[in-house]
Order: structure tokens, then sequence, then C-alpha cells
């Protein structure tokens, strides 16, 4: 059973761009990787999905957002950071840390390799302290 076949209604969210069969579209691997960490804590009963469509509701009508929704999943990962800070799964603090991390981390890594945490030169300086 693949990811789509799991009834999640996270599938059905509004606004997520679709295949002309239905399914989910991702430009970049880690939109996908949102996609699927989301589905995956919803299952796991972390946040239900009025919660969830609240939290994407809010981000996708923020002031700013582009009108043309090409910033869609800056705006779901946006809804999830703030619906685990809310849920206290992670704190503000901890979501924007790892996100400077993955940040240095890409700017880190040569071009054609993959990014990973490894390769912030701050994560390593930090572990040994």
């Amino acid at each position: 059973m693949s990811l789509y076949e799991t009834q999640s209604p996270l599938t059905q969210s509004i606004g997520l761009p679709r295949s002309r069969e239905g399914d989910p579209v991702f430009s970049e691997p880690w939109q996908a990787q949102a996609f699927a960490m989301t589905v995956h804590l919803h299952q796991k009963g972390v946040f239900s999905w009025q919660e969830w469509a609240d939290s994407l509701s809010r981000e996708v009508h923020r002031p700013g957002r582009a009108a043309d929704g090409s910033d869609y999943f800056e705006a779901w990962v946006a809804a999830l950071c703030h619906l685990l800070s809310e849920k206290n799964v992670a704190s503000s603090a901890t979501l924007l840390a790892l996100q400077h991390s993955w940040q240095r981390a890409a700017e880190a890594t040569p071009h054609g390799k993959p990014i990973e945490l490894t390769n912030d030169p701050m994560r390593g300086a930090a572990a040994a302290s």
C-alpha cells in the first residue's frame, strides 16, 4: 500500500498540487518529505485533521503569501512548525535552531551532493562543546 492509499484526510488538503491522476505533486524532495512527515504525525495522533486544517489555513492566508500559490509548501512547513510548537512536541527555539542548522548544511554542501545535517559545520562544534 502506498502513502496515498493510507486514506489520510491530509491527502485531500485544499490547494495541494496534484497530477492529472489526482496524486500529490512535489517539485522538490523536501516537499514530499514534509508531506509524509505531516501524514505520519497525523496518523500517530499528534494532531487532529481539524487542527491541521486550521493551522494550514492560517499559513496559506497569511499576508504576504504568493497569490499564485508558489509558496504552498513553505506555508505547509510553517503550519507544521507552528502546530508542533503549539502541541509542545518541539519548542519554537528548537525548530528555529534546526532550521538554521539545515541552512548552514545547505550552504556547506557541494553542488550535486545531498544536503545532510552532518554537513552543518556548527553541528559538530556544538556536539564537541
